[in-house]
Parts: C-alpha cells; sequence; structure tokens
C-alpha cells in the first residue's frame, strides 16, 4: 500500500486534480481510497457526482464514535473509496498533521507559475524537507497545474530546482475540466477519450513512478 498527501495554496486545483488522478488510478486496476480534509467537505463530489458526504470529525462529535465504516465512505466513480474527514477550522490548516501522524508516504505539490502557489509551493517543500529528516514522508514532486502565466514553466521548474525535486507532471488549463465539473463528474469519466483524460492519466503513471509502485 501506497500513502500519498497532494497539499498545495488554496485554490490551485487540489481537489480536482486529485479526483482525477484517483480515477485514472482505479482504471490501471488499482483499489483507491481518496480522503479530503477540508472544511467545506467537498473535495471528492467529481466522484461522488455532487452528493454530500457526512465527515468523519462530524460522525466523531455527534455519534461519540459508534458508527460504522459505511457511514462515512461511500463508492464513488471507478469503485473510488470516498471519504470527506472535515478538516480544521478554515486559516488553521491541516498540512504537516497527516505528515507526522505518519498517514502518508509521499507528499505532491500543485502549483502553478503565480507568485503566491510558488511561495505556498517552497514552504510545503521546506516543511516536508524538515520532517523527513525525522523519519516521516518525502517529497515526491511538483505537479503544474497550468494558469497560462508569463514564463510559467520556467519558473516551476526553477522551483523544482530549487528544492532538489521534479515536476512529476503537467496539467492544462482546458475548458474541458470546467466543463466536465459542471456535470458533477471527473474528466476521466465525462470525456475519457480527450486529451485532458489523457494527461491525467499520463499523471497517474508518473506518480506511480515516482512512489515506486507498479499498477496490479
Amino acid at each position: 500500500m501506497i500513502k500519498i498527501a497532494v497539499y498545495g495554496k488554496g485554490g490551485i486545483g487540489k481537489s480536482t486534480t486529485v479526483s482525477n488522478l484517483a480515477a485514472a488510478l482505479s482504471e490501471k486496476g488499482l483499489r483507491v481510497m481518496q480522503i479530503g480534509c477540508d472544511p467545506k467537505a467537498d473535495s471528492t463530489t467529481l466522484l461522488t457526482h455532487g452528493a454530500k458526504m457526512q465527515t468523519a470529525l462530524g460522525l466523531m462529535r455527534e455519534r461519540n464514535n459508534d458508527f460504522a465504516l459505511s457511514d462515512m465512505a461511500k463508492e464513488g466513480f471507478g469503485g473510488v473509496i470516498c471519504v470527506e474527514a472535515g478538516g480544521p477550522t478554515p486559516g488553521l490548516g491541516c498540512a504537516g498533521r497527516g505528515i507526522i501522524a505518519g498517514y502518508t508516504d509521499r507528499v505532491f505539490i500543485v502549483t502553478s507559475g503565480e507568485n503566491m502557489a510558488l511561495h505556498a509551493a517552497a514552504n510545503i517543500a521546506m516543511a516536508v524537507e524538515n520532517f523527513r529528516g525525522r523519519g516521516y514522508a518525502s517529497l515526491g514532486g511538483l505537479i503544474l497545474n497550468r494558469r497560462n502565466v508569463k514564463n510559467e514553466e520556467e519558473k516551476v521548474r526553477e522551483l523544482a530546482g530549487d528544492i532538489s525535486s521534479q515536476i512529476v507532471g503537467s496539467l492544462d488549463f482546458s475548458e474541458t475540466v470546467q466543463q466536465a465539473e459542471a456535470l458533477s463528474k471527473t474528466v476521466i469519466e465525462a470525456f475519457p477519450e480527450s486529451e485532458m483524460a489523457a494527461q491525467y492519466r499520463a499523471l497517474a503513471d508518473a506518480v506511480l513512478r515516482a512512489c515506486e509502485v507498479a499498477p496490479c
């Protein structure tokens, strides 16, 4: 089993990227679980066709741990098991908790070439490196989610060099993604033959290589 965490600046496209990545991994015959950590509890909605889920933290508060796994888990597209943890109070963040608690093996950072996204990615990479020195998760690489800013790829490649990492995958800024989201579906489900679906599948292959895991 490989445990992957995906971080990045708010609004950078983590939920969309991860949901499509999960769908692409499931196509390869892998058993996939996606756990969202966000107070809005909406990171899995593309896999569940917009269905809202009861969060694990909410169930713990309401039922004092007296609930079954089926109460907090839902099977989404491709058989992906979807769970919403619930997340912390907005603004406090949960980055690092999954790392230091041993819940993840590899961390991937979604970024664009925008300054704020690059700054956030650099800070996250620094935190991962600090934790790695204590025997925790290591950085798997950067995922470039393009916003078509000037010299975008050069900026992200420069960041990858600065943090001694790599760009493991690139995703175009595409209307196909918005069209799929309007249908409450992943691109993999809604437009399986599209160029964007191919990009998400390529990202899945790259992530597996970075994690040194072969599809089963």
